[in-house]
């Protein structure tokens, strides 16, 4: 197996890139078949590493899958069987995969009981699955977890509605408690709930399988509990963070670059990020197109004091773009300070982007201050590891624009979020390689 990417950097790319479908969305989604016995079509499903082993995963528990085109599945979760959730097998792959956490909803929902091995996923510091088992207890869920062999039982055969203020507006946690709440008996209201697209899109799809969630897109949900749903057919939005990471690397290495069919009202206040750091962007029809830039140019506060990014629950922006928009200053005329808040050590992949030549100041574990090179110093290639997904592309950005030859081992991490990333960069041009 091939796990690293060799990248001769410095060259300028040109064409059309069609994101894949939204990774945040499909880990939601596809729990979602377990809520019915009826057949559930999902299309646009990424084919991505985590994905495939949710997946698989279901297949595992008794669900029926077919693959009806590259990127669409059916699902009948007709015959579930609950006596895999004790085995070892469910042990070791719903422990490897963070997502698998995300049918717990679902089955507790649908038969009133679950197993949950501790979540592994992403080393970006801690992060709490509190929100979704608050959530259950409050709709009734009883817990047990048992520290030898760090498994959770949930014993959930009287769910039923209540209002819910959640401590944090998690994504995962919103939608896990959604999903219980729609067959449990009575109205559940959910305050501070998140309202991601990729959420909303959750709740729409419900309300087709005959759910009935009013306040979709806002964060009060209110939840009128019914006995049973159907199945329905669903087409996942494209992925966000894709099309963020391909407005940076048009613009670190002076492309035009066209983004195709991106939903741009569904990108909140993404482009305008990337206009504040200069980048042009055009909506052409529902393509972004990126002209071939020389130079792009920090924006200020309007008093004249320096840019600052930070991460915010939606409709603010989304943590994991902020090491691209992180990367994509580097190069630009002008300093920004870049304040990652929701989550620790996202930002110690800095060290690598010192290493290449660029000019940054890490302030602490959440903030960095960049100062732009303006493109006068072009960055160095050099070999690394991939941390995490976000870092590991936005490392992947900077060495495509680097003069000379990157190496960066650990690909793995970055295949768990971005489909055949290294074709479809090949694709506009650039000089990637497995190695």
């Amino acid at each position: 197996m091939k796990n690293a990417f060799e990248i001769r950097g410095g060259k300028q790319l040109k064409g059309e890139i069609i994101p894949q479908g939204a990774k945040n969305e499909a880990l939601q989604v596809i729990s979602a078949v377990l809520l019915t016995a009826e057949k559930v079509t999902i299309s646009n499903i990424p084919d991505i590493v985590d994905v495939k082993k949710l997946i698989e995963l279901l297949g595992d528990m008794g669900v029926t899958v077919e693959r009806l085109a590259p990127d669409t599945y059916s699902f009948e979760a007709k015959n579930i069987d609950l006596e895999f959730f004790e085995s070892d097998a469910f042990k070791s792959k719903g422990g490897s995969l963070r997502g698998s956490i995300m049918i717990v909803g679902p089955l507790l929902a649908r038969f009133g009981k679950a197993s949950i091995p501790k979540p592994g996923g992403d080393k970006i510091g801690r992060r709490r699955l509190d929100t979704h088992f608050l959530g259950f207890e409050k709709l009734g869920a009883k817990f047990n977890y048992d520290s030898t062999d760090e498994f959770y039982k949930v014993d959930a055969s009287n769910l039923h509605g209540t209002y819910l203020l959640l401590d944090e507006a998690s994504v995962t946690g919103t939608a896990n408690v959604v999903m219980a709440a729609v067959l449990a008996k009575g109205t559940t209201t959910i305050y501070n709930a998140a309202c991601e697209p990729y959420l909303q899109q959750l709740c729409k799809m419900l309300n087709r399988m005959g759910a009935q969630i009013s306040g979709i897109g806002s964060n009060l949900l209110t939840i009128e509990g019914v006995t049973e749903l159907k199945g329905t057919e669903h087409r996942m939005l494209p992925d966000m963070i894709e099309i963020g990471s391909f407005i940076g690397l048009a613009a670190m290495t002076g492309s035009e670059i066209t983004i195709k069919d991106v939903q741009y009202k569904e990108l909140g206040i993404i482009p305008n990020v990337f206009k504040r750091l200069g980048i042009q962007l055009e909506l052409r029809g529902d393509d972004i197109f990126i002209p071939a830039q020389e130079h792009y140019e920090i924006d200020t506060f309007i008093d004249g004091s320096i840019l600052t990014v930070a991460d915010a629950p939606w409709p603010g922006f989304t943590p994991d773009l902020l090491s691209i928009v992180l990367v994509v200053a580097t190069q630009a005329k002008g300093s920004v300070l870049i304040h990652q808040k929701m989550f620790e050590s996202r930002l110690f992949f800095v060290d690598k982007l010192l290493e290449m030549g660029a000019n940054i100041i890490l302030c602490d574990p959440h903030r960095a201050t960049v100062i732009g090179l303006d493109k006068q110093i072009q960055l160095r290639g050099i070999s690394m590891t991939s941390p995490d997904i976000r870092a590991g592309v936005s490392l992947l950005i900077a060495a495509l624009s680097a003069k000379g030859k990157s190496t960066i081992y650990n690909i793995e991490q970055i295949e768990r979020g971005y489909q055949h990333i290294d074709e479809r960069l090949r694709a506009l041009g650039a000089d990637i390689v497995r190695i």
